[in-house]
């Protein structure tokens, strides 16, 4: 579907119009050439499958600083000297962008959309007024709220944690925040809201009660479900896993960590999991990898849509570029039936160099082509059944005789081994890797169309 455009009283995109599908034959760089919100694909349109949104932070606050030097790029949204002023320039931006891309959703931090005050109270002022223009933005162009969160992280009270802080007053501080945070999401329509533990871990082992951290993280977020779930959220609590950076090791670590510490505390019920591309890889897994553990768990959420640099160990949030990643990462989705009411949500920056108020569309439009090539491809490699015979395969000898007997737990040590010495040396079966390779490869090389 297209939506409403929306310019406030000063258009900042004004030589963009809504982009369009134009198709693989076009070289317009401001045109899609895969993603078709209304093409049909496995039985949904694209837009049904990936859902995508926009994150306020890097797209909208974001200024191309890194730790050697200070931003490249003076948005012209900025009002000095008057905060609210400022953000409201910076929410008309950001509506007119959402919706001359024409994606469904969008994502934002608290102190993103809004500026922290010097007290509890007049943080929650500052950010009630900005959800007030959020809500009249989402009314006049029909976008959706995928998710939204709290920044507990970035402010100095927050550098041992927040939910995991050895100081008390620290920790209720960011339940201050948290629950700010949800009363906005709930009251623009929220699908989710995520919890993504920025210094929720340690730096140094000898001083940190990991076991108390641990149980005080369960705690909060056990009071925090409550509270939503009281107020009316019916939405999905998503936890984002990262293994280090900022802090040295971060307690959600990669997904099965956070799977087993979701069990473990009796949360898995309310909680599922955000995945992001970057933070998968920097825990050293692959991004199909973190998707197969969170859907072999029936706890997918939401996907945060982005990659590394394969040659940088930390957080580059770059845009995603990789069809192979994306090819693998929407097979494992379209077989756990697709992502719920998640999304993929594109929390990438474009790079330092990249100073051209377009170049923000173009990274999206290069994002959203990627995924949707990906779905594409995906959708048929699943429908060769060589793909999952040659999976299935594998296991036959679960399927049936003993193989079953021992899955439905009625083969105890003595009886495997008696079935063992009986069956002598196992034949080998040929895991046929390189032919499976090959099959996604070929479709890949033939492309979307």
């Amino acid at each position: 579907m297209s939506r409403t455009v929306f310019t406030g009283d000063k258009p900042y995109f004004p030589d963009v119009d809504q982009i369009k599908h134009e198709g693989p034959g076009s070289d317009n760089p401001l045109a899609f050439k895969t993603y078709d919100p209304e093409r049909v694909v496995a039985g949904k349109t694209m837009e049904e499958h990936l859902r995508f949104a926009v994150c306020y932070w890097h797209s909208f606050c974001a200024t191309g600083g890194d730790p050697f030097g200070p931003g490249t790029r003076v948005h012209p949204w900025t009002v000095n000297g008057d905060r609210l002023a400022n953000a409201t320039e910076k929410m008309n931006a950001a509506f007119e962008f959402f919706t001359k891309l024409n994606v469904p959703y969008w994502c934002f931090h608290d102190f993103d959309m809004a500026w922290e005050g010097e007290s509890v109270a007049e943080s929650e002022k500052n950010l009630q007024a900005v959800v007030d223009l959020a809500k009249e933005r989402q009314k006049a162009t029909g976008m959706k709220l995928l998710w939204g969160t709290a920044n507990a992280f970035s402010n100095p009270r927050y550098m041992n944690g927040a939910a995991t802080n050895p100081n008390f007053e620290v920790l209720a501080y960011a339940a201050s925040q948290v629950k700010a945070a949800m009363d906005a999401t709930i009251e623009l329509g929220g699908e989710n809201y995520v919890f993504w533990g920025g210094r929720e871990g340690y730096a140094c082992l000898q001083n940190t009660d990991t076991k108390r951290e641990l149980e005080h993280f369960a705690m909060f977020l056990e009071k925090a479900r409550d509270y939503g779930r009281a107020n009316g959220f019916e939405g999905t609590f998503l936890i984002e896993p990262k293994p280090m950076e900022p802090m040295k090791h971060q307690y959600d670590f990669d997904a099965q960590t956070v799977i087993g510490f979701l069990r473990h505390h009796g949360l898995a019920g309310d909680f599922k999991l955000n995945i992001e591309a970057n933070h998968v890889t920097l825990a050293g897994h692959t991004f199909a990898h973190d998707l197969r553990m969170c859907t072999d768990a029936g706890l997918l959420g939401s996907v945060d849509a982005n990659r590394g640099d394969p040659q940088n160990g930390w957080d580059t949030d770059q845009f995603p570029s990789d069809l192979y990643d994306c090819v693998h990462g929407m097979m494992v989705v379209l077989e756990a039936g697709g992502i719920g009411n998640g999304g993929f949500n594109f929390d990438a920056k474009i790079r330092r160099e990249s100073t051209d108020l377009n170049d923000l569309f173009i990274a999206h439009i290069g994002g959203m082509d990627s995924f949707a090539r990906g779905l594409v491809i995906a959708d048929r490699i699943l429908s060769d059944s060589r793909s999952s015979e040659l999976r299935f395969d594998r296991y036959k000898s679960f399927d049936s005789g003993d193989g079953s007997r021992f899955e439905n737990g009625d083969l105890d040590l003595v009886a495997l081994r008696d079935i063992a010495a009986k069956n002598g040396e196992p034949r080998q079966i040929s895991a046929k890797q390189e032919l499976v390779e090959n099959i996604i490869n070929d479709y890949i090389v033939r492309g979307e169309c």
